[in-house]
């Protein structure tokens, strides 16, 4: 039930009387009536806390390779830091991840299923690195001192098959 506006004006000058100024400082407030009191913000110590809690989000994410603004911390990211610690994640921590686990199941399996059986993973599926993907697309179209089989060997695929280059 709202209160009504002679309530709500009485409670104002009492609240200026009793709780405000320098020798009120410290008094407990009481409510009654089925009032509650709300934060507007938090207190230092709430504060330091979340401090505290980010920072060692941030140390924690570091000790595994992760960029600290892929986090969500506030105030720690903006769009284009984002995209390119995305990116360094990807190059930096989960390639080369992939890679040794790939080696090591290769190594492990191989003698069992057959010496040629390769265990690899396919970058082109993976859409944090389209913009790498982009760029060296763009870069292979550019240079006209390349054969197109050049091209296809840059960008990591086999050569052309044709009639006098059967695969």
């Amino acid at each position: 039930m709202p209160m009504a506006v002679e309530q709500f004006e009485r409670l104002k000058v009492q609240f200026d009387e009793e709780y405000q100024g320098a020798r009120n400082a410290g008094r407990p407030l009481v409510l009654d009536g089925g009032l509650e009191w709300k934060p507007m913000s938090l207190s230092p110590a709430d504060m330091d806390f979340l401090n505290a809690k980010h920072a060692a989000a941030r140390e924690i994410a570091l000790a595994f390779g992760v960029p600290p603004m892929l986090l969500g911390i506030p105030g720690d990211n903006t769009y284009a830091n984002y995209r390119e610690a995305n990116l360094a994640f990807w190059r930096s921590t989960v390639l080369p991840l992939v890679s040794r686990t790939a080696s090591s199941l290769t190594q492990w399996l191989a003698p069992k299923f057959g010496e040629t059986l390769r265990i690899g993973f396919d970058t082109d599926a993976i859409d944090a690195l389209a913009l790498d993907r982009e760029s060296t697309w763009d870069k292979l179209n550019a240079a006209t001192f390349l054969t197109t089989d050049e091209k296809r060997a840059a960008a990591g695929y086999g050569a052309v098959e044709s009639a006098e280059n059967p695969v």
